[in-house]
């Protein structure tokens, strides 16, 4: 079924208060049924997956009400220190809750959105049929919900992608961060060794998008084209938004004691995306930052 075979049928987004969510409901505007964790009074499906980790019932009631085209479930525990040490949230929510999800929508384009820890970072960037081996209970979390929905729905599209940034109500990814402190002339550490290919919500919604509307299934790796480090990152867009870059001090992964181990040398490779998609491009991160730094301002 495409998504727009089923007359005045709706696209649900599981998780639409969320950076990829808030940028996937205007791509579907009027067909859009935007899901959230908690009650909302409009008529929305309240739908945590937590809960359907629990009661995966739970499911077939919040999607039974509504003329669906598809499913988003873009929402998740993306908290990667917390995830681990909670690891009975990070599966419910990453996993079990969405598959849950997954086995009482099998008849609809179902679409989950994975990362790229999946992988182990020793040999990146990657390609969808590289081998997995996830280093932290977010990965693994991550890992284990591709299976098992794989599992339960006969042909779902499983997006993987990394450092998302872009615009965000709740001000909570990196680029805000970044203006933050060094608008206000503190100093920022950032990862020197962490390699990746950073992504813009807006280009990944956008393509997200047009591959459930092409009919596509399996995996696809969805990510910016530049291969670079945090760090590398971060002095672009210190430049294009006109801020100090010598407040940035490199330091290496191990030196910012973080709980959850990263992939390092990581990042995930579009070939097969490229390949599929006739209308999207993935803009360039000074391309893209620069779009962000506008829609700030106005």
């Amino acid at each position: 079924m495409s998504v727009t075979s089923a007359v005045g049928a709706r696209s649900l987004v599981v998780g639409a208060t969320g950076q990829v969510g808030a940028a996937l409901l205007p791509l579907l505007k009027d067909g859009a049924i935007a899901s959230r964790r908690v009650q909302t009074g409009d008529g929305a499906p309240c739908i945590d997956l937590a809960e359907l980790a629990a009661r995966p019932s739970l499911a077939h009631e919040a999607l039974a009400p509504h003329n669906l085209s598809a499913i988003y479930c873009v929402g998740g525990a993306t908290d990667v220190e917390r995830c681990e040490s909670d690891v009975a949230w990070a599966m419910d929510t990453n996993c079990y809750g969405p598959a849950a999800l997954a086995a009482a929508s099998t008849v609809l384009p179902f679409v989950y959105f994975s990362t790229e820890y999946v992988f182990d970072g020793n040999n990146g960037p990657y390609v969808e049929t590289d081998a997995t081996n996830a280093l932290s209970v977010y990965g693994r979390s991550k890992l284990e919900g591709e299976r098992r929905i794989l599992d339960a729905h006969p042909n779902p599209l499983i997006v993987r992608t990394t450092v998302v940034y872009g615009p965000d109500r709740q001000a909570k990814n990196f680029l805000y961060t970044l203006r933050r402190m060094l608008s206000e002339g503190q100093t920022m550490r950032v990862a020197a060794d962490q390699i990746s290919t950073p992504t813009y919500n807006a280009d990944l919604a956008r393509a997200t998008v047009e591959l459930v509307e092409r009919g596509a299934s399996g995996l696809f790796h969805i990510s910016g084209r530049e291969i670079l480090s945090r760090y590398d990152f971060a002095k672009l867009a210190a430049s294009v938004l006109g801020l100090d870059g010598t407040l940035l001090l490199p330091i290496s992964t191990v030196a910012l004691n973080q709980r959850a181990p990263r992939p390092l040398n990581a990042g995930l490779l579009t070939n097969k995306l490229r390949a599929t998609l006739r209308h999207t491009t993935m803009r360039s991160n000074a391309e893209a930052i620069a779009a962000w730094q506008q829609q700030e301002a106005a």
